[in-house]
């Protein structure tokens, strides 16, 4: 079984942000330093999307994503952020944790597959405690690596 979205080591931070749009800046430069893409176009497309409604998921995770030409598989991000900030959630709830997808654009399918893998994550009250109490970068890829939402590449 191939992997729903690809998620290497580099691209999974530990932050410190204040704002909805401060996180979007933070994916948007992670994935240009861990995928090689256009931080801006990465960016405005983020941008573009919350226009829609908030992609704040609930349970303090929000799942911020977009479609762009530039990739031809689904690419992660997973930022772990050192304070709770208000992402306009449904639930109200401030997110800890952003999980980042860019896909293709014409990914249909396989870009909700991609997000359904990462929303499981909510779904799993222990795996989503350690994930908000991890320490490290290492510790947080290690998780998702071994969780069995992500199929090893």
């Amino acid at each position: 079984m191939s992997s729903p979205f690809r998620l290497t080591p580099e691209a999974v931070r530990r932050v410190s942000c204040g704002s909805k749009n401060a996180i979007l800046s933070v994916l948007s430069e992670g994935f240009a330093a861990a995928y090689g893409l256009d931080a801006e176009e990465v960016l405005d497309s983020l941008l573009e999307r919350e226009t829609l409604g908030s992609t704040g998921f609930g349970r303090g995770v929000a799942m911020p994503h977009a479609r762009l030409d530039v990739v031809d598989a689904p690419v992660a991000m997973l930022v772990h952020l050192d304070r709770d900030v208000d992402f306009n959630s449904a639930d109200g709830v401030p997110v800890r944790l952003v999980m980042g997808l860019i896909s293709p654009t014409d990914a249909g399918a396989q870009h909700l597959h991609a997000l359904a893998a990462m929303s499981r994550l909510t779904r799993d009250d222990r795996l989503l405690h350690l994930l908000f109490e991890a320490q490290s970068e290492e510790e947080l890829f290690a998780l998702i690596d071994g969780s069995g939402l992500r199929d090893a590449a």
